[in-house]
């Protein structure tokens, strides 16, 4: 029951990611985003892997538990693409305010 809970959870913070990807990709900038956000973000679903991972019980049991990690990493996924998406946001930013084009 508890990793029952524990996907409820992760696939509920990782409900909202795909929309913020699409979101950042559409948008072509890092205005109202925080990359503090974004690696905090990162670095739990880190250690919630490892915790995972580290775990001996989990782990002995991992053959009919994997589905509680899939969801670890499918969230760190789109993580890690938002934090490439806030790289390229970021270089765009930086080409607009060099060439003072505001509207690109």
């Amino acid at each position: 029951m508890s990793e029952i809970l524990e996907i409820i959870m992760i696939v509920s913070f990782g409900a909202s990611w795909p929309l913020n990807v699409i979101k950042s990709y559409k948008a072509r900038t890092t205005k109202g985003k925080s990359l503090m956000f974004l690696l905090l973000i990162f670095f739990g679903y880190v250690a919630g892997i490892a915790s995972k991972f580290l775990n001996e019980a989990y782990m002995a049991s991992f053959s009919e538990k994997w589905y509680v990690l899939f969801f670890y990493f499918l969230n760190i996924t789109m993580v890690g693409i938002d934090l490439l998406l806030y790289i390229r946001n970021k270089k765009l930013d930086k080409k607009r305010e060099m060439t003072g084009d505001a509207e690109k």
